[in-house]
């Protein structure tokens, strides 16, 4: 309908109301391309099922764009490519600006830790005649949701000389899978009773490793005998090694695409790579920004950003202290100009449990990236809350550049909530607001999101930093 035929109370409809367009409907050539975006993702994905692997795949990545190890000591000009590895766990990297770093730094943070499950110190058990792995699960998991899947193990050993072992084992085709059982329902009665919080209790989350006996009758433990002589046989380690280990099991297989239509991507981890990733690629795309980037890739997010791989440690203070020294200014004139996309997911919209979302401050599967103000619980809590005049720099950002995005909260007021790194992002006097991608079943074993909103946040952070 032209204008001209639009009654009066029309027109000013469309003038003063908003509501954010299905990407698909209004810029059909964006699905092409984002398809395009998304398999390289998926490859990322696939090779990075751990902060660890995505350290070692962010490095590669970032080495085969020209990327130096950032020397304190060292001059830079604008252009410049370096990067920092945080003891295997966490990355930032960086391209040096035209701009002087008293006009601030454009950082983007995303973490690459999921939830999962950890091995205990003392993992390997037997009990009737059958060896399992004990497991300390990590992060905010549906206890339920993990057992009677296949599992991969991937992690680090380190033996007793000093030399460190890596696993991988489960994702390969020809790889064997790991697994936690379950009541068949015949016998369920009893269990069924249970709140669905605890349907799998903690210690039930236990890893069927083995079932077969080592050939000695004088054997106390005869099926953990053989588990063990087969690590031993593979990766020459002993029970004493675990000590000295950080092995996580996930979901098994590879990323893979959902639906007709194929618009959707399920894998393990999108929380919080599906960010990470976009943010990685557009650092390394950008080559001579205004504003010096500083892109951190961080750990233990999922758990309360603690330790000296998570933000709320002081080794992203000190790369942003190495660079005001390298230039010779004050880093307190650094921070307060910079400005920040903390890059974490929000909840999309599922219509199955319509109930815990309030559908007008929502995020959905395909219309963008997701614009957070807050996070928090109840009240806020936790949350760092950016101001409007951040919410402006942002969005005028994304709406210059024609990025598809949306506004969203993490459900109801009274039904939960989360946090992110942006809290800590913020005690660091950076002006910070949360800017990601929309997840479905966010925290289990696999995950969903859109192709076109994993495309978006990419084109968002491109634009954040040039």
């Amino acid at each position: 309908m032209s204008s001209s035929k639009k009654s009066t109370g029309k027109q000013l409809q469309d003038k003063l109301t908003f509501s954010f367009p299905s990407i698909a409907m209004k810029d059909p050539d964006r699905v092409r391309e984002a398809f395009a975006f998304c398999e390289p993702y998926k490859a990322f994905l696939n090779n990075a099922k751990t902060e660890r692997e995505c350290v070692s795949e962010a490095v590669r990545q970032l080495e085969e764009a020209g990327y130096q190890v950032f020397d304190p000591a060292a001059g830079y000009k604008a252009g410049d490519k370096v990067y920092m590895n945080n003891r295997g766990k966490a990355v930032i990297a960086a391209t040096f600006g035209k701009k002087p770093l008293t006009e601030g730094i454009r950082m983007n943070a995303a973490h690459i830790d999921c939830p999962r499950l950890d091995l205990k110190p003392t993992p390997l058990y037997e009990k009737n005649d059958i060896a399992y792995f004990k497991t300390h699960y990590y992060g905010g998991i549906r206890k339920y949701q993990w057992a009677t899947i296949p599992l991969s193990l991937h992690g680090v050993v380190y033996k007793k000389n000093g030399d460190a072992v890596t696993i991988r084992i489960g994702d390969d085709p020809e790889d064997p899978v790991f697994y936690i059982s379950d009541l068949l329902p015949h016998l369920a009665a009893t269990q069924n009773t249970r709140k669905l919080g605890e349907g799998i209790k903690g210690e039930e989350l236990n890893i069927v490793v083995g079932a077969l006996p080592y050939p000695d009758e004088d054997i106390k433990e005869p099926v953990k005998l053989m588990a063990l002589s087969l690590m031993h046989d593979k990766y020459g380690i002993t029970e004493a090694d675990f000590y000295r280990a950080e092995l996580e099991l996930v979901a098994a297989g590879t990323a893979r695409d959902v639906g007709f239509d194929r618009s959707l991507i399920a894998a393990t981890g999108h929380d919080d790579r599906v960010c990470a990733y976009p943010a990685l690629r557009a650092e390394i795309d950008t080559k001579k920004p205004a504003h010096t980037t500083v892109t951190v890739l961080t750990d233990k997010e999922e758990i309360g950003s603690v330790g000296n791989t998570g933000l709320n440690s002081d080794y992203v203070r000190h790369f942003i202290e190495y660079l005001a020294e390298n230039a010779g200014v004050n880093y307190k004139d650094v921070v307060k100009n910079s400005l920040c996309l903390s890059s974490d997911v929000s909840a999309a919209f599922d219509p199955t449990f319509p109930d815990v979302y309030e559908p007008g401050n929502s995020c959905y599967l395909g219309k963008g990236c997701v614009l957070t103000k807050y996070t928090g619980a109840r009240g806020k809590s936790g949350s760092s809350d950016a101001s409007a005049e951040t919410m402006y720099k942002v969005i005028h950002t994304m709406e210059k550049a024609g990025v598809y995005w949306q506004a969203g909260e993490l459900g109801k007021v009274d039904e939960g909530g989360g946090g992110t790194v942006a809290q800590f992002v913020a005690h660091l006097n950076i002006d910070v607001v949360d800017l990601g991608v929309p997840v479905m079943s966010m925290h289990a074993p696999m995950e969903i999101v859109s192709k076109l909103d994993v495309y978006e946040a990419y084109q968002a952070f491109k634009a954040f930093y040039k």
